[in-house]
C-alpha cells in the first residue's frame, strides 16, 4: 500500500499541517516508508506467540493496613540537613 500525493496533501490538511513547497513529496516518502514497515510486520508469523499480558492484569500483593513508625528513624534522620535530637530541625515560619 502506498499513498498518492493527493492523499498525503489531504491528510496534512486534516492534521492542519502547513507544508512548504516540496515537503509534500518528503512527507509522502516518509509515510510510504512507514506503511512499508507495517506491511513487513504483518508478514511475521505470530501464531505460536502467546499474547503479552499487561501489568494491569496482575494481582497486587496485599499487606495489612497497620500504622507503624517504620522502624527506621535513625536512617531517616541521617538524611536530615539539620536535626535537634530525634527530630528534624526546621526554620521557624510562624512568629
Amino acid at each position: 500500500m502506498s499513498l498518492d500525493l493527493q492523499t498525503v496533501r489531504r491528510v496534512a490538511s486534516l492534521a492542519r499541517l502547513h507544508l512548504e513547497e516540496g515537503e509534500d513529496h518528503r512527507l509522502q516518502a516518509e509515510l510510504n516508508g512507514i506503511l512499508g514497515w507495517i506491511e513487513q510486520l504483518q508478514e511475521v508469523d505470530t501464531a505460536d506467540v502467546e499474547p503479552l499480558a499487561g501489568a494491569g492484569a496482575a494481582a497486587m500483593p496485599m499487606r495489612d493496613d497497620v500504622v507503624t513508625d517504620g522502624g527506621q528513624a535513625a536512617a531517616v534522620l541521617a538524611n536530615a540537613p539539620d536535626r535537634a535530637g530525634e527530630f528534624f530541625a526546621v526554620p521557624k515560619v510562624v512568629e
